[in-house]
């Protein structure tokens, strides 16, 4: 098989070496290749070329590792010299409308295209850092890649977008998890109760995460406004402390926002579901 790479960055070169000990047929292009991306080449016997062309024709496989802000440039220069059929993997980080209209572009000239999110560090995990895959032709990807070692999970009838689009939702969770649990734990070490802190919340550990998010959400309409109360309170408990929280300003805004959207816009049942609630918190947003 022919593979192209794109883009000679830690990504591209991160995959070219495994790529090539795997037994595939390189081919790498860069404009202004660094040392590290020469080193590479010369090492494999591989030529870089300055930019695309009619050598990406034999590319059954192009994996574009430039930058997100590139993407479609990038995309728009490498369509006209790609057989019908063949397959493009898009690593970059370029945002889900991006990706969406990249999706839309690769398919209106017979190019099947993978949205790929990295869900990881490279830098760290290399070649089995975790990937997201998702559009036309993601399954084959995953069975070229994880024979030359990589990790890729394919969305099941997922479509170009949804792999960045999942990869920034799940940073949106685990970033805001990170930065409260960093300002709680502060908090409970200061007072000597971090240990019997984790008792409290280990009934947490047995409630799946789907179920803790629904649930937070369907409360959340109905109670927002004693748990806004509680958000200040706990906000003047850190501040005592001399830990004034920088995490919680934004907690309260939130809880304040659904109040004030209750006021006019009754929930249209006493108890929602999930379904219903983040229905109606949508609308309040518009």
């Amino acid at each position: 098989m022919n593979i192209a790479i794109i883009g000679l960055g830690e990504v591209g070169r991160c995959y070219a070496a495994p790529l090539h000990r795997a037994g595939y047929t390189l081919n790498l292009c860069e404009m202004h290749p660094s040392a590290a991306a020469k080193e590479l080449a010369a090492k494999a016997g591989l030529r870089i070329h300055a930019q695309a062309g009619a050598w990406l024709a034999e590319a059954q496989l192009v994996l574009s590792c430039v930058t997100g802000t590139t993407s479609l440039q990038v995309l728009d220069q490498v369509l006209p010299h790609l057989a019908n059929g063949a397959l493009l993997a898009d690593l970059t980080t370029a945002s889900p409308e991006v990706k969406r209209e990249g999706g839309k572009r690769a398919a209106e000239t017979g190019i099947r295209y993978v949205d790929t999110a990295i869900m990881g560090a490279i830098s760290l995990g290399l070649v089995r850092t975790p990937l997201l895959a998702s559009g036309e032709g993601a399954s084959q990807l995953k069975e070229i890649l994880e024979i030359a070692g990589a990790r890729v999970q394919v969305i099941a009838d997922g479509k170009a977008g949804d792999a960045i689009a999942l990869k920034i939702l799940r940073s949106i969770y685990t970033k805001g998890v990170e930065a409260l649990t960093v300002e709680l734990l502060m908090s409970a070490e200061r007072q000597g109760v971090r240990e019997k802190l984790y008792e409290q919340l280990s009934d947490m550990d047995r409630t799946p995460v789907r179920a803790l998010m629904d649930m937070l959400v369907r409360t959340h309409v109905i109670h927002a406004k004693r748990r806004a109360h509680e958000v200040h309170d706990a906000q003047a408990e850190l501040t005592s402390q001399g830990l004034t929280s920088i995490v919680l300003p934004g907690v309260e805004a939130r809880f304040k926002k659904t109040v004030q959207a209750l006021e006019t816009h009754p929930l249209p049942v006493p108890e929602p579901s999930v379904e219903q609630s983040l229905d109606w918190l949508l609308a309040s947003a518009r």
